[in-house]
Parts: C-alpha cells; structure tokens; sequence
C-alpha cells in the first residue's frame, strides 16, 4: 500500500546575537525548504545566544500540540557564546545520537576536518523532535536535504520519522 504524504507542523529558531529577520538567510532557507516540501511553518524566530532564552522558546514550542518539529540553526560551535546544546539537552527525553554522526559524516565530504566542530544534536522532547543545527546555510541545507526532509516524509522506507509521531500512532 504506497503512503500518502503526511505534513507535520514545524518551527523554526535561529540562535544568533546579531542576525536580523532581514538578514537571517539560514532560517529563511529552513523555512523555505520546509514549506516547499508541503509541511505547515506553525512559528519562526530569533533569539540570542542565551541559554535561557533558547530554553523558554523551546519549552513553549513543544508544549504545543501543533508543533510536532523545531529546528534550531545557530550556536552549535565551540566559541564562547555557543550555547545551543546546552540549552536543548536538558528539555529532551531522547537522544537521537545517529542525527549528530551522521551529520558529521556527510559535513565531512564537504568541509573534512572543519566537520568536528559541529556539535549538531536532535532529539525527541514531549513528542516533538527538535534539530539543532549549526548557523550556516550550507550546512542547514545539508541537514534538510540529506538527513531532516527524508525523515519528514511519511512515505520514506523503510521508516521515518513522521510514522513514529504521537497523533499518527494513536490512528
């Protein structure tokens, strides 16, 4: 039986201490791509690169039902102000530890060595998975179109993400 695609609400935060909507290219870019793959932009901002900051947008967005997806862009390197990771690992129940490996894998074809120093992390929190990528958009549109865009599309075999979501299991 071929599956029907499925679109899935999502929203989109970038962590930066000076980019505007203006100039804010990688959330636009994951904005975009999600929109044109069929799925439901549900909200978009920019915050600081503050932990708390991250953490109080974050725990409003997966305490909505219709926020089934985030995706986080920005403060996933090693400088001081960094602090995506920091601020997401906490709200999650699971790691998804193959996102992160994966990730690096492929940024490493593009960008070899550079790759280590991405801390790229997702995870499932309340039911809603959030990514949590770095600040380009190079690497967040590898994200999308090798990793993330697959995994929302329900028809995608042998499994996907979307299957494994509360409102589709409980069919």
């Amino acid at each position: 039986m071929e599956r029907q695609f499925t679109p899935v609400g999502v929203a989109v935060l970038t962590v930066s201490d000076t980019r505007t909507e203006d100039t804010d290219k990688s959330g636009r870019l994951l904005a975009e791509r999600l929109q044109k793959a069929g799925h439901q932009l549900r909200d978009r901002r920019i915050v600081p690169d503050d932990v708390y900051q991250i953490r109080a947008v974050l725990s409003a967005w997966i305490a909505r039902a219709e926020i089934e997806v985030v995706l986080i862009t920005g403060g996933t390197g090693l400088t001081g102000r960094d602090g995506t990771p920091e601020a997401v690992r906490p709200l999650l129940d699971k790691i998804i530890e193959g996102f992160g490996e994966i990730f690096r894998a492929l940024s490493y074809a593009e960008i070899k060595t550079s790759a280590l120093q991405s801390r790229a992390l997702a995870g499932v929190a309340n039911g809603t998975y959030v990514f949590c990528l770095p600040g380009s958009p190079g690497a967040c549109a590898l994200a999308w179109d090798r990793l993330i865009g697959e995994q929302l599309d329900y028809r995608q075999r042998p499994c996907n993400l979307v299957e494994l979501m509360p409102r589709l299991r409980e069919k």
